[in-house]
């Protein structure tokens, strides 16, 4: 769930990085028809017109690599739904998805206890834990308390026997058989259950303390990421507004088209770095959720 979860929100990301692309193309051959036009009529020079079509040329440039790891990323998605490769409808576009605000306060962290590492190695323990009382009750004879007669074995020869005897094996009637002393081995097998349960005791701590890690990395990396593309969307307003600025300037003859086009360069760059921050965002709530085994109730 987690893994179609992250591909899926990587899929809108890449949607939203092409958009831009494609939205930065569409500006750019307007501005460079007009820096073109104003040539034609002696206001631009050449140089201008070469420089706005660099600016073209490489929100171009971008497309066919989106369009790349778009079409790559829908045939993983596909096979992880158990598809042959084919597009991914879409939902909500990344810039409508929703975030919980906050991770709520006073998390259990008995919700870690749904992860299937912890499941897997608390199994294990269990399984080290019944080997011990195994190995013990091989100290005990396994045998039938009762005659064939249904009288009680002990009041006969044979049990008595049995019990004070010092020899290996005792046989009594068809196929009944039991170690009794085995030179030390069933000690042996005992010692070794009680180090494999030992070690699967510190397998499950082991794996509990990398669960809580899991979970504080989660925590901190959606509280951070959060922040980044919060001071991203700042960079692109103040672009925004930086790049009308100067085309103003621009048009009054103030300025050189340089400055015009290093603003929508840099602005271009801010847009695909908020689309990423975007897309990290969600990312680190994927993550979250696999930490801690699941979701949680707000």
């Amino acid at each position: 769930m987690s893994e179609v979860a992250s591909d899926y929100f990587a899929l809108l990301q890449l949607d939203l990085q092409l958009q831009i692309a494609r939205q930065t193309v569409t500006t750019q051959q307007d501005s460079l028809r007009l820096t073109q036009l104003r040539l034609d009529h002696g206001v631009a020079t050449k140089l201008d017109v070469l420089q706005s079509q660099q600016v073209l040329d490489s929100a171009n440039a971008e497309i066919p690599d989106f369009e790349r790891q778009i079409a790559q990323l829908e045939d993983s998605i596909s096979i992880l739904l158990g598809n042959y490769p084919e597009g991914v409808p879409r939902g909500r576009p990344l810039i409508e998805q929703k975030l919980p605000p906050e991770v709520p306060p006073g998390l259990p962290s008995s919700l870690i206890e749904r992860r299937p590492d912890i499941r897997q190695a608390e199994q294990v323990l269990v399984a080290a834990n019944a080997e011990i009382g195994v190995a013990k009750a091989q100290f005990f004879p396994q045998i039938s308390l009762t005659g064939s007669t249904g009288g009680i074995f002990g009041r006969s020869s044979a049990f008595s026997s049995l019990m004070s005897s010092q020899a290996g094996f005792w046989t009594y009637g068809a196929g009944l058989s039991q170690p009794i002393f085995t030179g030390g081995a069933l000690r042996g097998n005992l010692k070794l259950a009680k180090s494999q349960f030992e070690q699967a005791l510190l397998a499950y701590r082991q794996t509990i303390q990398r669960a809580f890690g899991d979970v504080s990395d989660a925590i901190i990396g959606y509280q951070k990421f959060h922040e980044v593309r919060v001071r991203q969307e700042q960079t692109v307003a103040d672009l925004q507004e930086s790049v009308r600025l100067s085309n103003m300037r621009y048009s009054g003859g103030i300025t050189t088209y340089l400055e015009v086009l290093d603003g929508q360069r840099s602005l271009f760059a801010a847009d695909l770095t908020l689309a990423q921050a975007r897309g990290n965002e969600f990312q680190s709530l994927v993550q979250l959720y696999r930490a801690l085994g699941g979701g949680w109730q707000q």
